[in-house]
């Protein structure tokens, strides 16, 4: 593979990036080749140590994606992070995924249990109207308490929802760098 055929792979996989940050990318990789011509090496062999292009911009959209999150935590940009991480290799489906899901589940489950007690007192205006026989006010008691205890577990979701995704980002450019090559101390 020559200079431009590696150049254009590039660019083509990198078509998710604005065209900017391509072009900043691919001055880079010029600039690989420009050094490596003036140490006597051909195109390539410049080329075959860089390594494959389309590994290449999965490397760079999974970091990209990274950085994306730390400046916007939403919940499409870690899904994208994540993905693009996975994406990285095939030892990712099960490293990053199988975490990924879990901490959802966990998160889903305790922002759900944090609501549920928290509307339970409607719950129970909403039994009394529907079978109106039915109510107790030890019922209503009971109710207001888990809607206080809903409460604290929803500002304690919150906190812990932070940390887990703060956590979680750590965790996917600690993955990313090390399917990068390795963990190297610059």
């Amino acid at each position: 593979m020559n200079k431009v055929q590696f150049l254009n792979q590039l660019d083509s996989s990198l078509k998710r990036l604005s065209p900017n940050e391509r072009k900043d990318i691919l001055q880079d990789y010029e600039e690989h080749f420009a050094v490596g011509l003036e140490a006597g090496k051909t195109e390539e062999e410049i080329a075959a140590s860089l390594g494959l292009p389309n590994q290449i911009a999965k490397e760079l959209l999974a970091l990209y994606h990274l950085e994306k999150v730390e400046t916007a935590a939403t919940t499409g940009n870690i899904m994208r992070a994540a993905w693009a991480t996975i994406g990285l290799s095939f030892f990712n489906l099960v490293i990053v995924f199988g975490p990924f899901i879990a901490l959802v589940g966990v998160i889903f489950a305790g922002w759900t249990a944090g609501m549920a007690f928290v509307a339970s007192p409607l719950l129970v205006l909403v039994n009394t109207v529907i079978n109106p026989g039915t109510f107790e006010l030890a019922d209503l008691f009971l109710s207001m308490a888990l809607c206080g205890i809903g409460l604290f577990i929803a500002i304690g979701m919150f906190f812990t929802t932070k940390t887990v995704i703060h956590l979680f980002v750590r965790y996917l450019k600690f993955n990313a760098s090390l399917v990068k090559g390795g963990l190297k101390h610059e």
